[in-house]
């Protein structure tokens, strides 16, 4: 999980990036790469190649790039010298990943590459498949190459198992990366610090003092131009199954024996192995689904779901949901997690709270009984920070308590850049370290616990864009004698 070493010339690559010209290589993967190429990260043999459909010449491709992908690289961030010798690494390859034949060109353009090879498939999960069986069938798939599959993988438990074996037929488990760029933000590694360098937490880390915890990963943005992709997909699929559960399952993972690959992803795949099945019959009681209507955001009218280019006009399709979790174990038993997302909700913010109960006792009045006086919140974006809340006494006579906190304020103590999640994925991808990268096992594991809700088809309950959801996701806490963080404050 350390930050990773400079590389030297023996760590020559070929990165492939498949969606080469898409809105994930622009706001992301590209500007990451820069970032590590920037830094003396990446080993000067390396080398970028472009995939996508776009007709362009490499001229043309560096051109788009300069126009399209700079503007995502922060200001702080930029240097000219490194942009330019960034831009030097970079080759393109116009091919339709659909046309076997076509990917002789993607050989001619490697066949002076030195290295491993590296395959980003930034494209739809339909096309997994075919480009994996098309670069076996052209020769491009030697057993030291990698392959880096973005989410979603499959719709449901039986597709994701057929790419699986699909890929897995031509790839060795430990050369697919299956990406969840959530694992790599600098909150999360943070939470393995809190949680297992720490003694102070680990004894209060279990059911007999934490009364709830609770995952919000909340976005403003409505689907935008992913109307027809979202449609198919909804905010359980896109969310919930992938960077939730893999949430859930680090904040209630046993220490792992080392943070190997291995040993860290066994250990969150006994945590999603021991949720508690929902009860199909009774799935109201722990699920509310949600679509937003016409709000405002930030002072702005923004249109609702249906009225989104794309969206069926009669779509039961859900942009939120909140859903109440159980861990099935000794150290877990009887505590809810409580797990929530949405598109066009009150604020963007992704974060994990953790309620400590109350004292059992108090002789300092009511306030110490009270439900949320002691908890920790880590903040993943759009900071990222961890505040413990505790309560105190207000200066004055008499023993009148008040809420304070205390943060963990990582940029007095660290004065370098924080590494973006991407780059560190890359960067990981490239060094062939697993631990951050999603085992087919896990993953199979979340689709087997997600599959009651997917097969709920009644219409999903309106909110207002600008809210926090619909007003069952309130009092699906409420009958927890809880509530969502933001209602406390």
């Amino acid at each position: 999980m350390s930050t990773p070493t400079p590389f030297s010339a023996r760590d020559a690559f070929a990165f492939v990036l498949f969606g080469g010209t898409g809105d994930l290589a622009m706001r992301k993967i590209l500007p990451a790469l820069y970032t590590a190429h920037r830094d003396g990260l990446l080993a000067p043999e390396g080398r970028i190649v472009g995939v996508a459909m776009t007709p362009l010449d490499r001229d043309g491709y560096l051109r788009w790039v300069d126009e399209s992908v700079r503007p995502h690289v922060k200001d702080a961030q930029f240097d000219d010298d490194a942009w330019r010798g960034f831009i030097e690494r970079l080759a393109y390859v116009e091919l339709d990943a659909s046309q076997p034949g076509a990917f002789a060109r993607l050989g001619d353009a490697l066949v002076h590459v030195p290295g491993r090879r590296i395959f980003y498939l930034a494209t739809g999960p339909s096309l997994f498949v075919p480009i994996c069986r098309a670069l076996s069938e052209a020769g491009l798939a030697p057993a030291s190459s990698r392959v880096v599959l973005e989410k979603p993988l499959g719709y449901d438990l039986a597709s994701s198992a057929a790419i699986n074996d699909a890929v897995g037929a031509i790839f060795a488990e430990e050369q697919i990366y299956r990406i969840d760029h959530y694992l790599g933000k600098e909150a999360v590694q943070n939470l393995f610090a809190l949680r297992f360098g720490n003694v102070m937490f680990e004894p209060l880390w279990r059911r007999e003092w934490i009364d709830n915890i609770q995952i919000t990963v909340a976005e403003e943005l409505g689907v935008g131009g992913r109307g027809a992709f979202y449609d198919h997909t909804g905010a359980l699929r896109d969310m919930v199954q992938n960077h939730l559960l893999q949430l859930l399952a680090i904040v209630a993972m046993e220490p792992p024996q080392s943070m190997a690959a291995d040993a860290v992803r066994d250990e969150k795949l006994r945590v999603l192995r021991a949720l508690k099945p929902l009860p199909e019959d009774a799935l109201h009681q722990s699920v509310v689904r949600g679509q937003y209507r016409a709000g405002a955001i930030r002072g702005h009218a923004v249109p609702g779901y249906l009225d989104e280019s794309g969206i069926a006009p009669d779509s039961t399709t859900e942009t939120f949901i909140a859903l109440k979790a159980e861990v099935d174990n000794w150290r877990w038993a009887g505590v809810p997690f409580f797990l929530r997302t949405g598109k066009r909700l009150a604020e963007r913010v992704a974060e994990i709270v953790v309620t400590f109960r109350p004292v059992p006792h108090s002789a300092l009045g009511p306030a110490a009984l009270r439900s949320g006086s002691n908890r920790l919140t880590i903040r993943l974006q759009p900071d990222e920070s961890i505040r413990m809340s505790a309560l105190a006494k207000q200066p004055g006579l008499g023993m009148t308590l008040q809420g304070v906190y205390l943060d963990l304020a990582f940029d007095r103590f660290f004065q370098q850049d924080r590494m973006e999640a991407y780059q560190r994925l890359l960067l990981d991808v490239i060094a062939g370290r697993l631990a951050l990268f999603v085992r087919r096992d896990e993953q199979e594991a979340a689709w087997r616990w997600v599959a009651p809700i997917l097969g709920v088809d009644s219409a999903p309950k309106p909110y207002a864009a600008g809210n926090w959801g619909p007003a069952q996701a309130s009092a699906l806490l409420a009958r927890h004698d809880t509530c969502w963080r933001e209602e406390e404050n």
